[in-house]
């Protein structure tokens, strides 16, 4: 077992805390209550801002192989995910561009910010959101909501295109080789800050 292997043992418990956290449980039903979304639609797009910067920040100390799957995801990020939130807002009344962040966002892009400083090491760090939206994306397909906007949600991260890129992180977690320990506790605290952060 590589060490993304060994991540994804210790996150599918995690996972699971966040299948049943109110917020995405309501999101798998379709019910959860629009001002609650909105404010996790505010807050999540001020994250993507930062998830960018950790993108860019690694990938100028990437090895070769790895600079245009990050410049990639960078971009796609910047683009897609943010577009898809950008929709979503005008549905909701979600107020992007006078958001300001709260203190779930400030702690989890601040940790990640700082993880990016060391290039394997922040492959760890941010492989918690990749995957596990990847993971909360398939399982919530499963069985959709209804509600049109949620599955539109929903759909987006059960996409096998989204999924394919959590799978390049993990090869390219286990190419840049971190220290075993040192990935599991920054894997682990990146899963606890995705925990929190739906606490909206």
């Amino acid at each position: 077992m590589g060490i993304s292997g060994e991540l994804h043992r210790i996150g599918l418990p995690l996972l699971e805390a966040q299948l049943i956290h109110p917020t995405v449980a309501g999101i798998g039903r379709g019910d959860l209550p629009d001002e609650v979304f909105r404010r996790w639609l505010e807050q999540d797009y001020l994250f993507l801002l930062d998830y960018v910067r950790v993108f860019s920040r690694l990938a100028w100390q990437a090895p070769d192989e790895h600079l245009g799957d990050l410049v990639d995801l960078a971009h796609s990020t910047f683009h897609d995910e943010l577009r898809l939130h950008r929709s979503l807002s005008a549905e909701f009344g979600a107020d992007l561009a006078g958001a300001e962040k709260r203190a779930a966002c400030t702690a989890y892009t601040a940790f990640l910010l700082d993880a990016a400083a060391d290039y394997a090491s922040g492959l760890a760090a941010l492989y918690p959101c990749m995957w596990g939206y990847s993971m909360l994306g398939r399982r919530l397909a499963a069985n959709p909501p209804d509600e049109p906007r949620y599955r539109a949600w929903v759909e987006t991260y059960a996409d096998p295109g989204f999924a394919a890129l959590a799978e390049r992180i993990a090869v390219m977690i286990d190419e840049a080789a971190p220290d075993p320990g040192r990935a599991a506790d920054l894997f682990t605290r990146g899963m606890a800050h995705e925990l929190a952060f739906w606490d909206v």
